[in-house]
């Protein structure tokens, strides 16, 4: 009885500091602009992650950013282990996050996708990489930032998340789309049954790591796409272009997305069933 009682008194607890959170901080959405960023940090209301390799970031990095490398993250992503990571970062369950790279969004896309997935939805993108952003004379340091630690809460959103499971079943399914984030010669060399082929490359800009929304659903609509499909995506091995589609799929307008973070390296290993072309650099490399 103790114990039930208990429970619910944890959950009302979590429901209020999410209450409080939505009304006492800026909501994101899943790219955030360099204006938006630079005021946030001129408000201190933000925490922005930097997921490039440590000694990266010594030599340089946007101001208040503090060091997240995705290698850190992949080596225990479990549930438990990423609300550590949350807790050591000083992030809090109302804490807006901007998570920026050098490697034109997918590094910082699997790092975000991973915050979202244990309940932490307030995080975004930055839209420009680093490169971009000191090319513009904007903020940089470099002292390494620390904060105090926090107590996250966690609520895991199955919703985002697929296994080698739910891709099988998943197939044959005509409302569902599985995507593959690989390059087109990759794919046609090898991919997993009934997928489609987006690759990454085809979801930038010039200025910036994804296209605008209007272009990107356009793009995807005349691929047979459109808002009213699920749609699972998956890469090579660790989900990181796959990531950045799943951030692309989500900024035109797609409310159901799901990630394959272990992708098609698992796929593979697990002795799955795959499509293959035994000359696929003869094939037409266009993604159409």
């Amino acid at each position: 009885m103790n114990r039930t009682f208990k429970q619910k008194n944890n959950q009302i607890k979590i429901l209020k500091k999410r209450e409080k959170s939505k009304s006492s901080s800026l909501a994101l959405n899943n790219v955030c602009d360099i204006d938006t960023l630079r005021t946030l940090i001129k408000k201190n209301k933000v925490r922005i992650v930097d997921v490039r390799k440590k000694d990266e970031y010594l030599k340089g990095h946007i101001k208040t950013a503090v060091s997240l490398p995705l290698a850190e993250l992949l080596s225990n992503d479990d549930p438990e282990s990423i609300i550590k990571i949350l807790n050591n970062l000083g992030i809090s369950d109302d804490t807006p996050v901007v998570i920026y790279d050098d490697t034109f969004g997918a590094l910082a896309s699997r790092v975000a996708w991973s915050f979202k997935y244990v309940g932490h939805s307030n995080v975004a993108l930055l839209e420009v990489t680093f490169d971009n952003w000191k090319k513009l004379g904007l903020e940089v340091e470099k002292k390494s930032n620390k904060y105090p630690k926090t107590s996250h809460s966690m609520d895991i959103d199955y919703s985002i998340f697929a296994d080698a499971e739910y891709i099988e079943n998943a197939q044959n399914d005509k409302n569902k789309i599985i995507i593959d984030s690989r390059e087109r010669l990759n794919f046609l060399t090898e991919h997993i049954p009934n997928s489609k082929n987006i690759p990454y490359t085809m979801l930038r800009s010039e200025n910036s790591i994804l296209r605008n929304p209007s272009e990107l659903k356009r793009f995807l609509e005349n691929r047979g796409i459109d808002s009213n499909n699920e749609i699972i995506t998956y890469c090579g091995s660790v989900g990181t272009l796959s990531g950045l589609t799943f951030f692309a799929l989500k900024t035109a307008g797609i409310s159901n997305v799901k990630l394959y973070p272990k992708s098609f390296k698992e796929w593979k290993s697990l002795g799955k069933p795959k499509t293959e072309f035994k000359d696929a650099n003869y094939w037409d490399l266009s993604a159409e």
